[in-house]
């Protein structure tokens, strides 16, 4: 018998909130690079980080900003995987207050206080966003056999 997920942005939108970093993948040259980062998300599901200006993916999202990447749980050899794989168009930001909704979905998220926003303007750890263009939900959990889900994305 063969069973699918019944709503796959319902299940994206249930699983975002368990887990606190992403896998994010850049490139240049032809190199890819990937690294962690804690992550935010807003109700359109766009997601947020923060990285110093001079990290390798900062720099490469810089001149080429089409990245993607994964937010995953780690799981074992008898668990049943779900994970979550985007691409998107990564930009930095400009957040210059704490009302900001970009900062207060930091602070919500991770308690953070306003002297982000000070580091950020004297150069410190910078706000990004990617605007999702699309989702896949890769789900052995609900789905027999496992499958991967496409979901565009884009609002």
């Amino acid at each position: 018998m063969t069973t699918q997920l019944a709503n796959v942005e319902q299940t994206l939108r249930d699983y975002l909130p368990n887990i606190i970093h992403m896998s994010l993948a850049t490139s240049a040259n032809n190199k890819p690079w990937v690294c962690e980062v804690h992550f935010v998300y807003d109700q359109d599901l766009n997601l947020y980080f923060r990285s110093l200006a001079d990290r390798r993916h900062s720099q490469e999202l810089a001149a080429n900003p089409s990245v993607s990447g994964n937010i995953v749980v780690q799981h074992g050899p008898t668990d049943k995987p779900r994970g979550v794989y985007f691409e998107g168009q990564a930009e930095q930001l400009a957040v210059n207050d704490a009302s900001d909704p970009v900062y207060n979905l930091f602070q919500a998220r991770f308690g953070m206080e306003p002297e982000i926003i000070d580091d950020a303007k004297n150069g410190g750890h910078q706000f990004y966003k990617i605007a999702v263009s699309a989702y896949y939900v890769f789900d052995s959990r609900e789905s027999s056999p496992s499958q991967k889900y496409h979901l565009k994305w884009g609002r």
